[in-house]
């Protein structure tokens, strides 16, 4: 009797694994991650935001860091990231419809159009809502893939893959149901590159959760991994839209400002090429949160 008892019991747990499994699909984790970082009306109510910290790359060598995303009716999203050391800035820009740069640490002071590859990165990373959930109603096709382990925990694992050809696999937490690692592949200039990024020690801004953490890296390059650490993140700031516009040949452009907890940092050697990352998605809390 005792063992019928056991075999029934198994039986029942077994069937509740399977209802579980079936539960779990794309689009319902596309939902819970939704949910978890603070829901559809919460997001909708972010129409820009700003952050300010630093970034630090292998070799300890650090630039302060300012990122300003900010929604565009007809065109999407907007960006501007300026990483700043000694008075020079690399700044990093997509206006709603083509990216520019400077990088004087490579000799240039104008600003350069990017390439339509390099574009598509940018406007991925000016999207306020992500790359996740801007797959709801952009054509983006979302897969399951069961689950993966990272660093002991059981993720669920998504891909994304845009009506370009782009693709972004995200691992999301059993228990948050937010992204604890982002794989990134695309054709740049029609070779396959793939980075990876790791986020974390995620804060509520305007109701709804962003990283302050985040690790980028060239894939197969762990031990050259880029650092953005942010320390202030302020949502709905008023901006201008000359703060996207690439300036002419012999012109500044905009000043993004200062950031409210500006401090100043001791002068540093600067290296011939640093090489800022693109900013990615919002992710994951400290475990055990």
């Amino acid at each position: 009797m005792a063992v019928r008892y056991v075999l029934a019991a198994a039986l029942c747990a077994s069937a509740a694994v399977s209802v579980h499994a079936q539960d779990i699909n794309a689009q319902s984790l596309v939902d819970k991650n939704l949910e978890a970082r603070g829901g559809a009306q919460a997001l909708a109510a972010i129409k820009s935001i700003r952050f300010d910290g630093k970034i630090i790359f292998p070799g300890d060598f650090e630039l302060s860091y300012d990122e300003v995303r900010a929604r565009d009716g007809s065109s999407g999203a907007e960006m501007r990231m300026d990483a700043t050391v000694q008075g020079l800035s690399f700044i990093q820009a997509y206006d709603g419809s083509a990216a520019w740069r400077i990088n004087p640490f490579q000799g240039r002071r104008d600003a350069e159009t990017m390439s339509a590859d390099e574009a598509r990165s940018v406007a991925d990373s000016a999207l306020i809502d992500g790359v996740l959930q801007a797959s709801r109603g952009d054509g983006s096709t979302v897969t399951y893939l069961g689950r993966e382990d990272f660093d002991g925990t059981p993720t669920y694992k998504l891909k994304v893959q845009q009506k370009d050809g782009d693709e972004f696999t995200y691992l999301l937490d059993p228990d948050t149901f937010l992204e604890i690692k982002i794989t990134e592949t695309r054709r740049i200039r029609g070779a396959q590159q793939t980075s990876e990024t790791e986020l974390g020690d995620y804060e509520k801004v305007g109701g709804v959760y962003f990283p302050m953490s985040i690790e980028n890296w060239q894939q197969g390059q762990p031990n050259q991994r880029q650092r953005i650490i942010i320390d202030t993140a302020t949502a709905n700031p008023p901006v201008s839209p000359a703060l996207f516009a690439q300036p002419a040949a012999g012109t500044r452009p905009a000043s993004i400002g200062q950031p409210p907890d500006a401090s100043q940092k001791p002068p540093q050697t600067i290296p011939a090429n640093p090489t800022p990352p693109v900013p990615q998605d919002p992710a994951k809390p400290p475990k055990g949160e």
